[in-house]
């Protein structure tokens, strides 16, 4: 049988892992695959660095889903967007990292709202979708 918690148990997953992370969190676009965890040294290329806002993420019945706009106005570099890391304020600590996708197929733990991850220096890039489910339900 598969383990099964409340959707109160859950919540408070969720909000633990929004606590930890604070307030103004760093989220980076870089290009290549994640490393191996988020202790691993980063890699890729720095594609994109935006400042979430200061209350970033809403929680729900064990889910935490963007709040706010993820925006960076001016990309940093030129490339195609392969993972994505949320750091703490100072950009020290990495609590978080995934996959990047634009919008076709729209398949990565990031989507990008443009069609596909190809980033250009100086563009604006928009964060169409994140959400993270704890499991249990």
């Amino acid at each position: 049988m598969a383990i099964q918690m409340s959707t109160a148990s859950r919540t408070a997953q969720a909000q633990a892992h929004e606590t930890e992370i604070g307030t103004g969190p760093l989220l980076r676009i870089r290009t290549g695959a994640p490393p191996a965890n988020c202790a691993a040294a980063r890699t890729g290329t720095i594609l994109v660095t935006m400042t979430l806002p200061v209350d970033w993420a809403t929680i729900s019945n064990g889910q935490l889903s963007r709040l706010g706009t993820w925006e960076d106005l001016t990309a940093d570099d030129t490339g195609t967007a392969g993972h994505y890391e949320i750091m703490d304020s100072a950009g020290t600590t990495c609590h978080e990292q995934g996959t990047v996708t634009g919008t076709t197929p729209g398949t990565g733990d990031v989507v990008l709202q443009q069609v596909n991850a190809d980033i250009v220096s100086g563009q604006r890039v928009y964060v169409d979708t994140w959400s993270r489910t704890w499991p249990g339900a």
